[in-house]
């Protein structure tokens, strides 16, 4: 073993840990930055928009009025229900792609 810690392909422990942190703060850096990203996602032609951060958490959602119909209550949670999962799908790829960037492809397990 050579002195002064393990030697696996050139690079020693020290190395691989400065690199692990780099990699920390790169991560924690694209997760702050995807949580200030807004997301909007609309329905009913419009008529529902909703908008999300990249922390996934509903920021805004806006409702034509002429699209409130007392008689089918069912169709407004629906588009609702639409946008919304439209907005945070879209939050979700941001948020994947950015860290796919810091990580070059590799899945760590908890981060998105």
């Amino acid at each position: 073993m050579a002195k002064g810690g393990f030697n696996r392909g050139g690079m020693n422990r020290n190395q691989m840990m400065a690199q692990a942190r780099k990699m920390q703060e790169q991560l924690l850096a694209a997760q702050e930055k995807a949580a200030l990203t807004l997301h909007t996602a609309s329905a009913g032609g419009g008529a529902v928009k909703v908008t999300v951060s990249g922390d996934l958490r509903l920021t805004d959602l806006k409702i034509d009025p002429e699209v409130l119909d007392p008689e089918d209550v069912e169709m407004l949670q629906d588009m609702i229900i639409a946008a919304t999962n439209d907005a945070l799908e879209s939050a979700e790829k941001a948020a994947s792609q950015a860290m796919s960037s810091v990580t070059g492809g590799l899945n760590i397990p908890g981060l998105f």
